[in-house]
């Protein structure tokens, strides 16, 4: 029985593969990196290949403090097998997709049965943003999994070597906020059980001396470099992430609140019953009890964290899918066991939230019809050049939105009457067919009304021996133009004003009081054309 068992798990695993393979590796290349955040780590990689300088993490060849190297080692690989492009600058984070649902199943099959770990699996990729980041160049899918895998909730010898290990390498993945969530994860935890250990203090020196090592094992070869600036930087700008709103990026007090709750949509809405304190009452099982709180204390903790840094990015509360999906797969458990009646509310938010989400695909869809009408009312010049653009449809985009209402209505009807995995899976298969077929189809469309004409720019400058500089935060140029050491200059004042011994080029957003004030200071600028919102221009040599 077991032995049969053990077989129908491992085929299970296998059909997660394929299955998550499907989805997440085809299209990887079919749309530009975005600044800041794709754009920047791809970069870093390619002038790791570029210098062979691979223990110094850098942008426009000059070290960058902000990240240690793991995920962006795991770039390099990629690149060094497909080629540096936007393939390989995703590819490592399907591998992480692929594996996230093997763990996710696992831990599911190990709390209840392989049902709930199917479900579980189908709650997280059917949703927005878990599935998108599968299909990104950014650090959390990776930093996530790492900080998630394996089960650390045991006491054995092997499991808190895992721990630990896997905890180091999330720390090399994204740094110190890895430690950070763990400690004040645990110390709540510790809070709720009453101080009451489970382990023995051999385990707790066996876990710290790991962490240690493998943790700071970056961090040392640094040092022992001569680097000690890089390390003063990097804790520097940590600091500043808290403190201020680093780069731009500031929000309102509930940004993340707002995020997590449209963003993992449909599974938000699912879970929202779940953080009733009265719920778990609902839970014979003491082992899945215990785990519920766990993931509890660790969707609060980031939450909590997040909304106190001053700097506000969508990515920073990513750590909250596991727990958020976990919760909402919980709770459509026992709707299928007819413990929980499964309430109007839910029903109402999800046809409202899925209305907004197709209504508003199907008019970007449709947006080249009907945009004429809105330019007399824009008055900001790079937006009015951006919706320029013209995006090449091929006519049947609109149905990725229909079908997620009608799927979406479809289902709310059914619940109630039918509470089956079969109702349930006409939601979540609506919901992939959603967002799967409009990452592939609708993003590379729309990515036309915003940065491709500056890239379509920087690429046709690769080969040439020239500088490059963007008037507004950007790496694109860096990556897109295959930019060299020798033509790394990035002071404004010297490219705009100081004799040059190679062209340089400007690209700068196409409004009039930008360009008044950069004509001005460079008045022997040759103007080259604008397009979509961008206007170009050269500095020749003298």
């Amino acid at each position: 029985m077991t032995k049969s068992l053990n077989s129908n798990s491992l085929f299970i695993q296998f059909a997660i593969v394929i299955f998550a393979s499907l989805l997440f590796i085809p299209g990887l290349g079919a749309v530009h990196l975005f600044d800041w955040d794709e754009i920047n780590f791809a970069e870093s990689a390619r002038e790791m290949i570029v210098s062979g300088n691979y223990l110094t993490v850098q942008v426009n060849f000059e070290p960058f403090w902000e990240k240690p190297p793991l995920f962006i080692w795991m770039q390099v690989l990629s690149m060094k097998i497909f080629g540096i492009n936007e393939f390989a600058a995703r590819f490592p984070n399907a591998i992480a997709g692929i594996v996230t649902l093997l763990v996710i199943f696992n831990i599911g099959q190990k709390l209840k049965n392989t049902r709930f770990g199917l479900l579980w699996v189908l709650v997280y990729v059917s949703s927005l943003l878990p599935f998108l980041y599968f299909k990104s160049g950014i650090i959390d899918p990776w930093f996530n999994l790492l900080f998630t895998s394996p089960d650390n909730k045991g006491n054995t010898y092997w499991q808190v070597t895992a721990s630990a290990f896997f905890l180091g390498l999330a720390i090399l993945t994204k740094g110190p906020v890895g430690l950070l969530i763990f400690l004040l994860t645990f110390g709540v935890y510790l809070i709720f059980n009453q101080f009451k250990l489970d382990f023995k203090w051999k385990q707790v020196v066996l876990f710290t001396v790991i962490l240690t090592f493998v943790g700071s094992f970056w961090f040392v070869l640094q040092i022992l470099d001569g680097n000690y600036r890089i390390i003063e930087d990097f804790v520097v700008y940590q600091i500043r992430l808290f403190q201020t709103k680093d780069a731009g990026h500031g929000g309102f007090l509930l940004y993340h609140f707002v995020i997590l709750f449209v963003g993992v949509f449909p599974a938000s809405i699912m879970a929202l019953p779940t953080f009733n304190r009265s719920i778990l009452r609902q839970e014979n099982s003491k082992k899945t009890a215990h785990f519920f709180r766990w993931m509890m204390i660790l969707f609060w903790v980031v939450l909590i964290l997040f909304t106190i840094v001053s700097t506000k990015i969508i990515h920073y509360s990513s750590l909250c899918y596991f727990p958020h999906t976990f919760l909402a797969a919980w709770y459509i458990d026992k709707v299928l066991h007819k413990r929980i009646q499964f309430p109007k509310y839910l029903k109402v938010l999800l046809i409202v939230l899925a209305s907004i989400f197709g209504l508003a695909i199907t008019l970007i869809t449709l947006f080249d019809r009907f945009k004429v009408l809105f330019f007399p009312y824009i008055k900001d010049e790079f937006t009015l050049g951006n919706m320029q653009a013209t995006a090449h449809w091929i006519g049947f985009e609109p149905i990725f939105g229909l079908v997620l209402i009608a799927t979406t209505v479809l289902f709310c009807i059914k619940v109630s009457k039918s509470p089956t995995m079969r109702t349930f899976n006409v939601l979540f298969f609506g919901t992939l067919f959603f967002v799967a077929f409009s990452m592939f189809f609708v993003a590379p469309q729309v990515e036309k009304y915003s940065q491709a004409a500056a890239i379509e720019f920087y690429k046709s400058k690769k080969g040439e021996d020239c500088y490059i500089y963007s008037m507004s935060k950007s790496y694109a140029h860096y990556f897109y133009s295959d930019r060299l050491p020798q033509n790394k200059i990035a002071d404004l004042d010297v490219l705009m004003h100081s004799k040059l011994n190679k062209p340089c080029y400007f690209v700068i957003k196409n409004k009039k009081q930008k360009i008044a004030d950069f004509t001005k200071n460079a008045p022997d600028a040759v103007f080259l054309y604008e397009k979509n919102g961008f206007a170009f221009y050269v500095r020749n040599a003298k």
